[in-house]
């Protein structure tokens, strides 16, 4: 085999986390209004790389891809969001992506993922290592990347950053913007501003970016959460909002609901003046917020 015939080994490492915002913000925000599908990912990181080592894409392969994220303990989860880690474990499982988990804990009152930077960090190094991958796709903001994309420098592998720019609302209803660190950018072999790629009108019709999401109908169903029985209160949605989040009429406050919230329907087949039937809850910060909220069946 000639150099030029050597297969392109690809490595793939996700900070879990980040690319559930940058799913939820495609989904809730963007006029796509679908998830982001990792098969067809996975098929866009191919050809990228392809393209930026001038090889045939049927040279380079994906070896290795793994995916890191905290999450909450079976006892500290809801229903609807064990269904929803279940269903996504599928999907990764189905795509070749071994999963590395770490509880959340609390810190400050808030549940936060401590740690997994650096597990990432040092499974992505040692198979570097021990499997040799010629680029190394990281699909992670993070500044506290840059030493592990120095290292990996060392070896001659090529690092790949996939990154997203964007505003998001999370579930207490701030507003949070994901801003990739410039550092990170500076340091990798071939940077990739995916928000770009994909808002590029030139590329409204490439398959190879369209696949990059899931249909919204799939999607939609993908991520439905089955029926549950809760006690519960009865209203009517009065407002909905770009970012995955609304009011719901409840005197003499209004009520905030996250799409996190929603049971047995996707925030996207939600509308204005719609009845629900939903459950008080509060937040970290001991505000009252709508909880469980449910579709009536004889709207």
């Amino acid at each position: 085999m000639t150099q030029d015939q050597k297969l392109t080994r690809i490595g793939i490492f996700y900070d879990g986390n980040y690319f559930l915002h940058v799913s939820n913000y495609y989904n809730y925000n963007h006029e796509r209004k679908a998830r982001v599908s990792i098969p067809g990912l996975h098929e866009f990181i191919r050809h990228q790389v392809a393209k930026e080592e001038g090889v045939d894409v049927r040279l380079c392969q994906i070896v290795d891809a793994h995916y890191f994220r905290g999450r909450l303990s079976a006892g500290e989860a809801s229903r609807n969001q064990l269904y929803y880690d279940r269903v996504f474990d599928d999907i990764l499982m189905s795509e070749g992506v071994i999963t590395h988990y770490l509880p959340l804990r609390t810190w400050g009152g808030k549940m936060e993922e401590k740690g997994i930077d650096v597990w990432l960090a040092l499974e992505a190094f040692e198979l570097a290592f021990y499997k040799r991958f010629s680029v190394l796709v990281l699909i992670a903001c993070d500044g506290d990347y840059v030493p592990l994309v120095r290292k990996l420098n060392t070896l001659g592998t090529r690092v790949m950053v996939l990154s997203w720019d964007f505003n998001y609302i999370n579930e207490y209803g701030d507003e949070r913007i994901t801003r990739t660190s410039q550092d990170l950018l500076e340091e990798v072999t071939y940077p990739v501003a995916m928000h770009e790629i994909i808002d590029n009108r030139i590329n409204r019709n490439d398959a190879l970016i369209n696949n990059l999401f899931a249909s919204p109908k799939s999607s939609n169903k993908e991520f439905a959460v089955p029926p549950k029985t809760f006690s519960s209160e009865k209203s009517e949605i009065i407002s909905l909002q770009p970012g995955g989040y609304g009011f719901i009429k409840y005197p003499p406050n209004n009520l905030f609901f996250h799409f996190t919230d929603l049971v047995d329907v996707d925030f996207n087949d939600l509308e204005k003046g719609m009845k629900v039937e939903f459950s008080r809850g509060t937040n970290d910060r001991g505000e009252t917020v709508a909880k469980n909220v449910k579709p009536l069946l004889d709207t």
